[in-house]
């Protein structure tokens, strides 16, 4: 009976959820002027997500507070079940590069940029929360989008973000 209910687990998944045991991302990628997330497995768009952005959203983050999402090539490096937001996954936001400019401008580059669901609790309005862009930085997506994004990327996927 042991070997069976772990088995059966494992036979249903993958019946019920076929594309999830097939795909396998490796790239999301953020289009901050369309306002959309794209998981990319093997060169191909495996899912597409809109998405709402910091409340100032044009142009690279610069320092903490700015509510801008950073610009470039980061990866995500860890996730956070129990977050503030319905999930989270941390983006490697500030590198080397982002380090340097806020020293050179003498501010703090910022930090704790990520993708998330809505604010816990409010996940059933987050349909109207999408409508504008509402973050300090991360990037939000709805919390049914979350739970894929977070059943389908691993840890250590990069992801660029673009204008």
């Amino acid at each position: 009976m042991r070997l069976t209910i772990p088995w059966a687990i494992c036979a249903f998944t993958i019946t019920a959820f076929p594309t999830l045991a097939a795909e396998r991302v490796d790239l999301v990628r953020v289009d901050k002027s369309e306002r959309r997330l794209e998981l990319i497995g093997d060169g191909k768009v495996l899912r597409s997500y809109g998405i709402a952005l910091g409340g100032d959203p044009v142009g690279h983050k610069h320092q903490e507070g700015d509510q801008r999402t950073p610009e470039g090539s980061y990866v995500l490096d860890w996730r956070n079940p129990n977050s503030i937001a319905h999930k989270s996954i941390h983006i490697s936001y500030p590198n080397t590069d982002d380090l340097a400019g806020a020293k050179a401008r003498n501010v703090d580059a910022g930090g704790m940029i990520m993708i998330h669901g809505q604010p816990n609790g409010y996940g059933w309005w987050g349909w109207l929360l999408q409508l504008v862009d509402w973050t300090d930085g991360c990037i939000a997506v709805t919390d049914s989008d979350m739970d894929e994004i977070w059943a389908l990327v691993a840890d250590g996927t990069p992801i660029e973000i673009e204008r």
